[in-house]
């Protein structure tokens, strides 16, 4: 009898075959598209699919003789643990009660029209008709119910045939026995069947996926959307129609004999059609990935412009503006305390305060951090102090088109390790829609900044990394009417905001009514040669001449050469820590910076000019040098025109006794001076906003912008 039914089998194939190498798709879709007579009613099919890929992992061949363990896909006992939680939660008891009816209809359906042989297509369209009044999603769920509770039976008693009596029985007369005896055999069908339906559940659950994307980002007329649409029911027809030729599998090895198990052709047409349905399952991945990207773009402009009206509207503290800010769940410690706990903490502890947001990416200076730490330590040493109310927090922007790896993130705790303050645990956990927020309205562009937000959340200074750098805890509140009025306070150029705390002695000299000559630039046969004439000078004037060297901005090895052989050779103090030097051009910068954010120019603001002069000394190649005497007093000038005047001292020096040393300078230095003159004033172009129109210190015109890219090395 066996025998008799092969032929029938042999003919399936045959015509199944006829499908797969048949370009009339359309017309068999047109076939499947009459069928479909949705009544309207929605099912949320999520739990009983989750009972379904817990049937599939826990079923299948446990025989290694029978299949290739790398191809068995057991989950192992925590995947099936997982998958157990998500079977049996809210949710699954109301579908179940809804669908147990059709679930178990369509199963005996399968069954009865999978084991007598017939048309592989027309028990697919009859389980169509079967499915019409449900949606696309739903009928191929509950197929695939149906399905997994044949092919669960079947697994169920061959599992436990060997030490339970009632499967022992069952088993006999489903002949499993017999079957597993030729397990070798039976290796190929199990190979592509495991494969088959690993495919058809990928389908399964994307097509599910598609139903879950949310509305409110995502409409049907978006292009992408319009595709699956389209594609949906194609999908839905070959799941089904793989469902009808493993379900045929599991039948025909009841009862059909060695003839059957010998064949290989069934085991073919799996493949076929798993390599069928894996290609629709890709297809289908690539437009939800579209999908998602568009889901993403939508939901990243609401989340911006949310952002956006979150910080316009009053609030009684900044809770709701950090929780924004930095994501934060309830069950999450979203903040990494840098101080002496070292512990993950609530963003509560932030309630209420002062808060300067220190955004930049991971390459951070390292002379940047030095100092912004030395300042916040400080700050610590007396926290009963006004200035040192504030907490500092990291946001560290990363770019999250490139994958975040194991270097990154060592280089991530390490920048964090070394700060005392908050930081975000994880780069992470700033929205796609916060880091907009930073470069678009704070303009953020690599170089770092401080931004500042009062108790209530409000943004009380954009960056306030200016007034840190000079001014330090003294800025507080760092809001923009307090760095006016520490301008205000500044009403003369003087050395002590030249310099500041860059080397303690300088307020030594000052207050010993010593002459201070700072210099710089990166000729060392210049510095030689200015050092020894000044020093040449001072002693035939009989003045106390203290001699500092401040190198250049972003000082590098050349810099710390000159700083050596100055030393050795006892041309003049140095500042031996190149993070001080870097701090003092810093702090001119800043200082640029903080101006041009008050609308300051040489035209109407004299310090202005004095740190324009400043910076376009820095500019040339050249050396240059300032000589100040106590407080106020003090004379400037390029390098050539400073040493030219230094060794024509025999010129100016009958007008010291009546004008003063520093004034009998400065007279010389306007004399050496000609109009012609070539400034170079060079500004990071990343930090703030620079003006269109910037005038030269020297003569007043506006001088040209050029674009300048430098990558030195030394």
């Amino acid at each position: 009898m066996a025998n008799a039914i092969v032929p029938a089998k042999m003919q399936q194939v045959r015509s199944d075959r006829h499908f797969f190498s048949s370009s009339d798709d359309n017309a068999m879709m047109k076939q499947i598209q009459a069928t479909h007579a949705p009544d309207g009613r929605e099912f949320d099919v999520k739990p009983l699919l989750h009972i379904i890929e817990d049937i599939m992992h826990r079923a299948g061949p446990t025989i290694p003789s029978i299949v290739h363990p790398s191809i068995v896909h057991h989950a192992n006992q925590a995947q099936l643990d997982a998958l157990d939680d998500k079977a049996h939660q809210g949710g699954f008891s109301d579908i179940l009660e809804l669908l147990a009816y059709t679930i178990n209809r369509i199963s005996c359906e399968i069954s009865c029209k999978c084991s007598g042989g017939g048309d592989a297509h027309a028990t697919t369209v009859s389980l169509f008709n079967s499915l019409s009044n449900y949606s696309w999603d739903a009928k191929v769920v509950i197929a695939l119910a149906a399905f997994g509770v044949n092919y669960g039976e079947f697994w169920l008693v061959a599992q436990l045939y060997p030490t339970d009596p009632l499967a022992k029985s069952v088993a006999f007369l489903k002949q499993l026995p017999d079957i597993l005896e030729r397990a070798e055999f039976l290796k190929p069908k199990f190979e592509a069947l495991t494969n088959l339906i690993k495919a058809m559940l990928d389908v399964t659950k994307c097509i599910v996926e598609f139903k879950e994307l949310p509305s409110q980002y995502i409409t049907p007329d978006t292009p992408a959307m319009l595709t699956v649409t389209a594609h949906i029911p194609t999908a839905v027809y070959w799941t089904i129609r793989s469902i009808v030729a493993c379900a045929s599998q599991i039948m025909n090895l009841i009862g059909l004999g060695h003839e059957y198990i010998a064949s290989t052709t069934e085991a073919w047409e799996l493949s076929s059609l798993a390599h069928k349905v894996s290609n629709i399952h890709s297809h289908l991945r690539q437009q939800l990935a579209l999908c998602y990207q568009h889901i993403d773009e939508k939901s990243h402009i609401e989340a911006y412009q949310t952002l956006g009206r979150l910080f316009e509207t009053p609030h009684i503290d900044n809770m709701k503006i950090l929780r924004a800010l930095i994501y934060a769940k309830e069950d999450q410690l979203p903040l990494f305390d840098g101080g002496p706990t070292k512990k993950r903490t609530s963003i509560d502890v932030l309630r209420r305060k002062n808060v300067l947001l220190f955004i930049s990416d991971l390459d951070l200076a390292p002379e940047e951090l030095a100092m912004l730490e030395q300042m916040f330590t400080e700050s610590r040493q007396q926290p009963s102090r006004p200035e040192s109310q504030y907490e500092v927090v990291w946001l560290p922007v990363v770019d999250k088109t490139t994958p975040w790896d194991e270097l990154k993130q060592k280089q991530f705790e390490t920048v964090q390790a070394s700060m005392p303050w908050y930081s975000v645990h994880h780069p992470s956990l700033l929205e796609p829609a916060v880091i907009k927020y930073i470069k678009e309205v704070w303009r953020f562009n690599k170089k770092p900044l401080l931004v500042v937000l009062d108790p209530q959340g409000r943004v009380v200074n954009p960056n306030a990394l200016h007034m840190m750098w000079i001014w330090g805890s003294l800025a507080f509140p760092f809001t923009s009417l307090r760095e006016e009025a520490l301008w205000k306070l500044e009403e003369t150029w003087r050395i002590e905001l030249l310099a500041d705390t860059i080397d303690p002695s300088i307020f030594t000299w000052i207050s010993e009514r010593k002459f201070i000559c700072l210099y710089g630039g990166e000729d060392i046969e210049w510095i030689r040669k200015f050092t020894n004439s000044a020093q040449a000078v001072a002693r035939a004037a009989k003045i106390q001449l203290e001699m500092l060297y401040v190198g250049r901005s972003n000082p590098r090895e050349k810099v710390r050469r000159n700083n050596a052989t100055i030393q050795a050779e006892r041309l003049s103090h140095v500042l031996p820590d190149l993070t001080l030097i870097w701090f003092f051009w810093v702090r001119l910068e800043s200082m640029w910076h903080s101006k041009v954010q008050h609308g300051r120019s040489i035209e109407n603001d004299p310090i202005m000019q004095e740190i324009m002069t400043m910076l376009t000394f820095d500019g040339s190649d050249r050396g240059w040098a300032v000589i100040s005497l106590g407080s106020s007093e003090m004379a400037k000038a390029k390098g050539e025109t400073f040493l030219q005047t230094m060794t024509e001292y025999d010129l100016w020096k009958d007008k010291i006794e009546d004008e003063g040393f520093l004034s009998a300078l400065n007279g010389y230095l306007h004399e050496l001076h000609t109009p012609h003159h070539c400034n170079r004033l060079i500004l990071p172009g990343t930090t703030g906003s620079i003006p269109e129109r910037v005038v030269c210190a020297e003569c007043g015109r506006p001088m040209e912008r050029f674009i300048m890219y430098r990558c030195c090395t030394d």
